[in-house]
């Protein structure tokens, strides 16, 4: 019988038909291989499948045999197991940044990595308490500009601006072009900031990436930056509070024992505590003192308050002090 066109991609469609028809749930016998293969226009012997398996298997594809009374072959492991792709799933759909568009996009290709069985499994809504979803379909590939401006030592240009109460935007610097050394992004808050150098005052600020428009690569190399050359940026992170800029200061903090998985949450396993009382412990860290990292001592409501140094000590007080004065009788 003279061959079909579809002959020579026997191999790769036997292949599709494994990835995406089989698990260790689902195997597919020798008859029903061939079947499938049939609905390709290719035709197949049981002897020639044995061998197109081995070359499979040569080929790095992990495929098993099951014996007994579900007899049949299927794909045992993937690049990616059923467990990491739901956590991919779930971080893309709980993610602020990322568009409700682009969030079904992705993980329909997600869905793709694995079986069809199991790609059902992935097919789920995460709700996730007051998170809304962006509605600024750019923000994706702005991030990828912003990698690709990094990696190539690129300074970037845009224009940055705010939201009023019109809910309009309002452009910084009267809409006067940033240039900017591009460093580092960071995910603090539900946010995507960048982190770089501001070219007309040196200084090292943090602009929200989804708040950046017109972007673009100027192709002209960055300065060096010796501060900035090996950032840490989760260490950096766990001193700048939602990326509100502030002096570096070393603070000390008097916690009560409640509040242990905060400080852990906030600044890492390796933070040192001091036992103080039999309610209360210490630790000392160093933040970006600024008026987010005061409201957030406020926040609990004085199970975390400033020891030292007196200065951060008469900020957090004149803070509170401005909030009391400013509530309506």
């Amino acid at each position: 019988m003279p061959k079909s066109e579809n002959q020579k991609l026997k191999l790769l469609y036997l292949a599709r038909i494994l990835l995406r028809e089989t698990d260790q749930a689902h195997p597919l016998g020798m008859s029903q291989l061939i079947s499938r293969l049939g609905e390709y226009g290719v035709s197949a012997e049981r002897k020639s499948i044995y061998s197109d398996i081995d070359a499979l298997r040569t080929l790095g594809l992990d495929i098993e045999c099951q014996k007994g009374a579900h007899c049949g072959y299927y794909v045992a492991s993937r690049d990616f197991e059923l467990p990491e792709l739901k956590l991919l799933v779930d971080a893309v759909q709980s993610s602020k940044f990322i568009t409700q568009k682009k969030s079904a996009e992705l993980i329909r290709k997600l869905e793709a990595l694995t079986g069809k069985y199991e790609a059902q499994q992935l097919a789920r809504q995460v709700y996730i308490t007051n998170r809304l979803k962006t509605i600024n379909e750019k923000i994706y590939y702005t991030v990828d500009s912003l990698h690709q401006a990094i990696n190539e030592n690129s300074l970037i240009a845009f224009r940055y601006y705010e939201w009023n109460s019109d809910k309009q935007k309002v452009f910084r610097r009267d809409g006067e072009v940033y240039r900017v050394s591009p460093w580092a992004l960071c995910w603090d808050d539900e946010n995507y900031y960048l982190i770089g150098t501001d070219m007309k005052d040196g200084v090292t600020k943090h602009f929200r990436v989804d708040k950046l428009e017109g972007l673009r690569l100027l192709g002209e190399k960055r300065p060096d930056s010796e501060s900035l050359q090996n950032l840490d940026t989760a260490l950096y992170a766990k001193k700048v509070f939602s990326m509100f800029g502030g002096r570096e200061e070393t603070v000390t903090l008097r916690c009560k024992n409640s509040r242990a998985g905060v400080i852990i949450d906030r600044f890492g396993e390796d933070v040192v505590f001091r036992r103080a009382d039999s309610e209360h412990f210490e630790v000392t860290v160093k933040v970006a003192v600024s008026p987010h990292f005061l409201s957030w001592l406020i926040s609990f409501s004085g199970e975390i308050t400033v020891l030292s140094p007196d200065s951060v000590r008469r900020e957090f007080r004149e803070l509170a002090k401005r909030a009391l004065e400013s509530m309506p009788e």
